[in-house]
């Protein structure tokens, strides 16, 4: 990595004054706090962190009435798992993998808004004060990130990752690989000019600290591959270099306890989805499932060779060493627990460790089981039509989300013209865009699987209508969600094919089977040519065209909303929850 420059006092006053004028700021009149920020080269090896400013800081507000209503948008559910299979040794393991997850928690409110602890002070409301604490700062993450605290402006579309000021011409023109990196923050140096500084200086003390946990509960595995994971992870965390503690959580095949931990993600960088923030899991392995799901991992292969696109776009092999296991999870932290919470896991995102190992797909069951019942199953009584209700099934609901994962592994993961991997080329429309590949490919798996007879449960008509219940339980995720816009894409796209209709008079959709299947090829090809083509603009006139709610889908949305359906969950979670 490059060395960095200090940092100067008159530079941060300057990029104070400058985000006093940015129109995604508050107003001035908020007052700044201070937090981490990057060292120079002799402070690196000592125990000193120096401040620097943060964009969004606490401002006080004055709470006149409850905000229950918030709330209501998260229905709590409590993770626990049974861990009496487990041995005395992972047991004493649990503690310290949570609070290492802890610690990610803390690495996100940095990056996402800034120190959590005067923010959250600073609310009276209780009501409000744990919204704000499910968003992570004052923007409603299932709304547009629209503020809910008065005083406060947009969100950041970058978060803490870039400086205020920046202007995204420029530095799409002029940046760097490394400021381009995922894990770099860029700022300003003495000199006013960008520069990259790693995560693992920025946020040395944290990432010290996280590590020291993982160590000692390598100390504590009794499984080989879970032990060296957990090793090269705390080394990982402390370097920046993932790739080696990638491969060795690929090649781990039989711990009961799993951990997902680090800088993983880019959907919090909406302005260029380059930066990666921290998150992490705490996971129980759900042996009886697990074995049940471990034959699909086979037929990707074949999948990937029979995609409906010319031969150019499917080109690439994924690794062969893919698996797929069903968990309880039992901790969110970071990225993960912010707004609406994710059932499924494909990882790693490191294009070449895919490329040579392929991916793990981790089912988040005892989640996946909270989102149906508390949410799914009462939006298809609301908006689908009567005698199609019964085809809205769990079996589908989690087939449905396993495959979505497992479609991450197919398509190209590069351009074929030259354009550099399909992430730098769609920019931050890569991640809408790759969520909505996996959501139609997954469909598309489904399909293909039923019909060899490799499905047991269910006829494709409950895949097909508890696919069409799951848009309007993911739509509401909200535009700022890459999860949210990639459904309302699909969803306009399926009406407009005559895969959904609806029923003026009822309010209710109804699912064509046939439409359904012809739409499903179609959309696939399409979406695969775009991002094989890196087509940057393509995609955003996409996304401006049909990215958008139309009237008739607003009314339905809101019939749910006035029925008191929540949006998403909310965690009762911690060691105190699992009867230890």
């Amino acid at each position: 990595m490059k060395p960095y420059l200090k940092q100067s006092l008159s530079i941060l006053l300057v990029m104070l004054l400058m985000a006093c004028k940015n129109e995604q700021s508050e107003p001035a009149s908020v007052s700044k706090t201070v937090t981490e920020q990057p060292m120079s080269a002799d402070e690196a090896t000592g125990d000193q962190e120096r401040p620097v400013a943060y964009q969004h800081d606490p401002l006080k507000p004055k709470v006149q009435k409850p905000h229950q209503a918030l709330l209501n948008k998260y229905a709590t559910f409590r993770l626990t798992s049974d861990v009496s299979h487990l041995s005395p040794q992972q047991i004493k393991m649990l503690p310290l993998l949570i609070a290492a997850a802890e610690v990610m928690d803390e690495l996100f409110w940095l990056q996402s808004y800034g120190p959590k602890g005067p923010f959250l002070d600073s609310i009276e409301s209780q009501q409000l004060r744990k919204f704000a604490a499910i968003n992570y700062g004052p923007w409603d993450r299932l709304d547009g990130d629209k503020p809910f605290i008065p005083g406060y402006g947009a969100k950041n579309l970058g978060a803490n990752f870039y400086p205020l000021d920046l202007d995204k011409a420029d530095f799409e023109a002029s940046a760097t690989a490394a400021m381009k990196g995922l894990y770099t923050n860029v700022v300003r140096n003495e000199s006013g000019e960008l520069t990259a500084v790693p995560y693992h200086v920025v946020y040395a003390k944290h990432l010290k600290q996280a590590a020291d946990l993982l160590v000692q509960a390598a100390d504590l595995a009794e499984d080989e591959g879970f032990k060296h994971y957990l090793q090269l992870r705390a080394k990982a965390l402390l370097d920046d270099e993932f790739r080696a503690s990638d491969l060795a959580w690929m090649a781990m095949k039989n711990n009961k306890i799993e951990l997902v931990i680090g800088p993983i993600e880019t959907y919090e960088d909406q302005l260029f989805g380059y930066k990666a923030a921290y998150e992490a899991y705490v996971l129980i392995k759900d042996q009886v499932w697990s074995e049940k799901l471990a034959k699909y991992a086979a037929f990707l292969p074949q999948l990937q060779a029979e995609l409906p696109v010319d031969a150019a776009y499917k080109a690439e092999t994924a690794g062969t060493e893919s698996d797929l296991n069903a968990y309880d999870a039992i901790y969110y932290a970071g990225h993960s627990n912010a707004g609406g919470k994710t059932i499924a896991i494909n990882l790693p995102n490191d294009e070449s460790v895919q490329l040579e190992k392929g991916t793990r797909r981790l089912q988040l069951k005892n989640v996946m089981r909270a989102k149906f019942e508390k949410i799914l199953v009462p939006i298809a009584d609301e908006l689908v039509a009567p005698e199609q209700r019964q085809h809205v099934t769990f079996d589908a609901f989690f087939a449905n989300t396993m495959f979505h994962e497992v479609a991450h592994g197919l398509g190209i993961k590069n351009t074929i013209n030259n354009k550099g991997m399909v992430r730098t080329a769609l920019k931050e429309l890569a991640s809408p865009m790759e969520e909505g590949k996996a959501d139609i490919l997954g469909l598309y798996m489904v399909e293909k699987l039923h019909h060899l007879g490799e499905l047991e449960e269910g006829e494709m008509m409950d895949y097909y209508t508890t696919f069409m219940a799951g848009i309007f339980r993911s739509v509401r995720f909200g535009s700022s969600s890459a999860h949210g816009v990639a459904n309302l894409l699909r969803f306009n796209y399926f009406a407009e094919q005559g895969a959904f209709s609806f029923d003026e008079e009822s309010g209710h959709y109804s699912v064509d089977a046939g439409k359904m299947s012809a739409s499903i090829a179609a959309l696939s090809e399409k979406i695969l040519k775009h991002q094989g083509d890196g087509d940057y603009a393509g995609v955003k006139q996409w996304f401006e065209e049909k990215g958008q709610i139309n009237t008739q889908l607003a009314r339905s949305l809101q019939r749910i909303n006035d029925a008191g359906i929540p949006v998403d969950v909310d965690f009762e979670q911690g060691i105190k929850y699992l009867n230890l």
